[in-house]
């Protein structure tokens, strides 16, 4: 390939600013727990195509815990990154299955999901060196040993005339100051380690809609803010439910048994929420609620949610949705979702809901990562004046929790029948 004809381009412009350290950073681990709108994963998109460019031997190996969630985040994202940079014409981009390549050399992105350990750490590269990692939405990985197994898999020498480093790339939210990343990596980093924080402040591209909407969280939320936005660790307090367990289990052999029964409850979400999906299954006689699938993602008109359901296979299945929307219902029965129907609510029906669930023991498959994140930041709100716990959650991480509630509404107040 002809690489004379240049495009000169200005990488302070494109990148823009906050970034100084991580961008010049060679050590083992280079670790970013940022707010939203932080831009931490556009720069880091950013910095692996420029230096895959830069660096002819290097390939990356992207992770995340499960495998599907990669396609709409940082396939995207390194997409983005490769049309910032003017560079289409030099890449290859494959989604099936995802995979990128840097046409002029051969090196390649690979994109992997610890939900399948063997594909992780059988990875063997044709041109080069497998030297860097980026692991997104690293809060996801709840056992620092999947960590360590990703981490024993970047290895091998490199010769030095190269000039290449071996790196790991991680980036997340600090929703959790329990988390295994805080002690590992921020409270006593090593030379080999850094560690920052970065929050919207340094993004340069945010509107005056965008800053509006952190000005108000600040005000209405300060507890909120300072996790959402500042990139502060946040304290978990009082949580709503600790009755749960993150464990693998058959989903089709939990199908077989006739005790057991169906539950799917649907969040609506559009701009700033996600539409939430909740699909389960409970079993009344050992008091066991057991979640396998979900439906997690902001931007979905009703023709996407429908197209996306039934793609899932649960287009037949008997969903609980958010009463405060029955045109949305109706809508998407009229597009093939032929047993929805609206939740019951109604008076303390959000506080009986969750007394009914907090006697059922929760198993959650490693799959379903964002209730694992709303399950384990769902907390019970205080009084701002006297500091007491009051009866009811705060209004954040919630969506599917709320859809939980909403699926076992049959349950908790009678009226159980089979999904099958």
């Amino acid at each position: 390939m002809n690489l004379r004809n240049k495009t000169v381009i200005s990488l302070p412009k494109v990148v823009g600013k906050g970034y100084r350290d991580f961008w010049k950073f060679k050590g083992r681990y280079r670790v970013c727990k940022g707010s939203r709108a932080s831009k931490k994963s556009k720069t880091t998109a950013l910095w692996f195509i420029t230096n895959m460019m830069k660096y002819p031997g290097a390939n990356l190996l992207v992770v995340r815990k499960v495998y599907r969630t990669l396609k709409d985040s940082c396939f995207t994202e390194l997409q983005w990154a490769i049309s910032r940079l003017q560079v289409k014409s030099y890449w290859e981009v494959k989604e099936s299955p995802l995979e990128m390549t840097y046409k002029p050399t051969g090196q390649k992105i690979y994109f992997r999901g610890l939900d399948d350990p063997l594909k992780v750490t059988s990875i063997t590269v044709k041109t080069g060196y497998l030297c860097w990692a980026w692991i997104e939405e690293a809060y996801e990985i709840t056992n620092e040993s999947d960590f360590n197994m990703l981490d024993e898999s970047i290895r091998g020498a490199i010769p030095e005339e190269t000039g290449l480093f071996k790196q790991i790339t991680i980036t997340f939210n600090p929703w959790n100051e329990k988390h295994w990343l805080k002690k590992r990596f921020f409270d006593n980093p090593d030379d080999e380690t850094l560690a920052m924080t970065t929050n919207y402040t340094c993004n340069e591209w945010l509107d005056e809609s965008d800053l509006k909407v952190f000005e108000t969280m600040k005000k209405n939320n300060p507890k909120r803010y300072k996790v959402a936005g500042l990139g502060d660790w946040g304290i978990i307090d009082g949580l709503v439910y600790e009755n749960w367990e993150e464990k693998v289990f058959d989903i089709e052999e939990l199908q077989q048994l006739t005790h057991i029964r169906s539950a799917f409850g649907l969040d609506f979400g559009y701009t700033n929420d996600p539409t939430a999906l909740f699909c389960g299954f409970i079993d009344q006689t050992n008091k066991t609620i057991w979640v396998f699938d979900e439906l997690y993602q902001k931007g979905m008109s009703n023709e996407k949610i429908a197209e996306r359901i039934i793609k899932l296979g649960y287009a037949k299945e008997r969903i609980r949705a958010d009463s405060a929307e029955p045109k949305s219902i109706d809508r998407l029965y009229s597009l093939g979702l032929s047993h929805i129907r609206e939740a019951q609510k109604g008076k303390d029906s959000i506080s009986h809901g969750i007394d009914f669930i907090q006697d059922y023991h929760i198993i959650i498959h490693p799959k379903c990562v964002n209730f694992i994140t709303e399950i384990s930041n769902y907390t019970w709100d205080t009084d701002s004046r006297t500091g007491k716990r009051l009866n009811k959650p705060v209004d954040d991480f919630n969506h599917l929790m709320d859809a939980m509630r909403y699926a076992l509404e049959d349950f908790s107040m009678g009226e159980t029948f089979s999904f099958q």
